[in-house]
């Protein structure tokens, strides 16, 4: 549909809807900003988020008991 409205208005169609279209854009990006919250909470560092998740693997795997996965999630054809 716009091919044929650009096409028809002939070379200067382009320059026509450009600036319709800035416009519509320019209204549709402000509306979002006013609807939408754009807050982002802040969040630790990455490297500090793997440091603790390090030193929360070293505690619990001291507890754990080490098990092998196929022994966990056997087959029900396997388990008699």
């Amino acid at each position: 549909m716009w091919p044929v409205i650009v096409r028809s208005m002939g070379r200067f169609g382009k320059y026509v809807t450009f600036p319709i279209v800035a416009i519509i854009g320019f209204i549709g990006y402000n509306m979002e900003g006013w609807i939408s919250d754009r807050y982002t909470p802040a969040t630790k560092p990455i490297t500090q988020q793997r440091q603790e998740r390090l030193l929360e693997n070293i505690d619990a795997s001291t507890t754990k008991k080490k098990h092998n996965p196929l022994e966990v999630n056997l087959s029900p054809s396997l388990s008699s």
